[in-house]
């Protein structure tokens, strides 16, 4: 925690360590795909401060400098940033791209952890083994 601010610090997370912070995190992650050129992303940045604040009992904020760690994404299909997701039980339930609102983040935060957001396409276990008697 910043004392100076009392505002919980937002990691930086990379591709060595997103496993670890995001896909085996114990509470929901936003993680926002950022990087430090970008001007919506800096705009983002008090945003991202003050979503860590409100939300630091139920879930925590990452940012990836998505120069940094370009595997990331491409596995995340990380097209334009700032990109936003929403991960719990480490699979990503939600996205926005461009910049929001704090509430706006709340809100979709919320609705994650109240099961809502998108399911993730995860293939049959069933129809893997067909596949492999054939």
């Amino acid at each position: 925690m910043n004392q100076d601010q009392h505002t919980p610090a937002i990691k930086a997370v990379s591709q060595t360590n997103f496993e670890s912070e995001v896909l085996k995190a114990n509470r929901p992650v936003i993680v926002a795909f950022c990087a430090p050129w970008s001007r919506p992303c800096q705009i983002l940045d008090s945003v991202l401060d003050e979503v860590s604040v409100a939300c630091a009992d139920s879930a925590k904020v990452v940012k990836v400098n998505a120069d940094d760690s370009p595997d990331l994404g491409l596995w995340y299909e990380i097209e334009s940033i700032p990109t936003l997701l929403w991960f719990v039980h480490g699979t990503p339930r939600a996205r926005v791209v461009g910049t929001a609102s704090k509430q706006a983040i709340l809100s979709k935060l919320e609705t994650v952890l109240h099961g809502g957001g998108s399911t993730p396409f995860t293939p049959d276990a069933n129809l893997e083994d067909e596949y492999d008697n054939l």
